[in-house]
């Protein structure tokens, strides 16, 4: 039999069939190498479970990883949505870390801006992001909550865009959400499947996962061609998966000096005729990037 894993909590997954039923399953051996999204071959094995017999090939596999594991976030995507908001405070490097990983993996990507009915802290945010959109990254502002009857001068006049403006974006795709926690993945998610709430018991209840519901990778079908995966709040995003030179390659910004340099193995560092630091010196290349490019590399 073959199904879609639309839930991934630890070693255990929920996987939905052709016929629409849903069938908790768990892989061979100890260790587990099933994503939220993964096509997989299952034999039941009780009424109410299964075992993961193979993971059919994958279009994509999105993933972080450190010096000891990796963790899985989402295979078969095509469509990664890094959530930001202008409160609380997001990370530039997290949302950096998470284009490179995209880009390695030949993923298109979107930033969302978030909570931007939040007037008096909606400038600093763009400021913020103002790097990304000038690479050339798709950048969309929105409120996920819906607008307030009467609105406080700090949350504007309601003049944001709702979760509704993401959705094209969305149409024929498998998508996913990856960022921290207080982004407000949860209440987009919400926004645009309504019976989220109920989907996330049921898989609860499925997992027997309990309180645990938030640490766990679901995916919700918004239609029959389009899906969308929520992941677990992030707190970092290893790269140690990626060589260098993918690396390099994954910032745009390179791509015109790579094998420039006098030397083929250059670390962009201090060794002379670097064509990176000569463009960094140039204002070609941002400095914030380029510092945080050293720091992924661990130079």
């Amino acid at each position: 039999m073959q199904g879609r894993i639309i839930a991934a909590h630890g070693r255990q997954y929920l996987v939905e069939l052709a016929d629409g039923s849903r069938l908790p399953c768990f892989p061979r051996g100890k260790k587990s190498e099933v994503a939220c999204g993964d096509t997989v071959e299952i034999q039941p094995t009780a009424a109410d479970q299964g075992v993961i017999e193979a993971i059919a090939p994958r279009r994509s596999l999105l993933y972080r990883s450190n010096a000891i594991r990796q963790k899985l976030i989402a295979a078969n995507v095509d469509l990664l949505i890094v959530v930001v908001a202008t409160e609380p405070a997001f990370s530039d490097e997290l949302v950096t870390r998470a284009l490179v990983a995209a880009e390695s993996a030949g993923i298109e990507t979107l930033i969302i801006l978030n909570k931007s009915d939040l007037s008096e802290r909606l400038a600093a945010a763009r400021e913020r992001l103002a790097v990304f959109a000038q690479l050339g990254y798709r950048l969309l502002e929105l409120s996920a909550l819906p607008p307030l009857p009467n609105p406080s001068p700090s949350r504007g006049e309601g003049r944001a865009q709702g979760a509704e403006a993401l959705r094209p974006a969305l149409q024929g795709k498998t998508s996913v959400l990856v960022g921290q926690s207080g982004m407000g993945k949860s209440t987009l998610i919400n926004a645009l499947v309504p019976e989220a709430r109920a989907a996330t018991r049921e898989i609860s209840l499925a997992l027997d996962s309990g309180k645990h519901t938030t640490t766990h990778a679901s995916l919700y079908r918004l239609d029959a061609e389009s899906a969308l995966i929520d992941s677990p709040g992030l707190q970092e995003f290893g790269l140690s998966h990626l060589a260098r030179d993918e690396i390099e390659a994954a910032f745009p910004e390179f791509r015109p000096f790579l094998g420039q340099c006098r030397f083929r193995d250059c670390r962009h560092d201090r060794e002379p005729d670097c064509a990176l630091t000569a463009a960094l010196k140039a204002g070609r290349i941002d400095p914030r990037r380029f510092a945080a490019y050293g720091r992924i590399v661990g130079r």
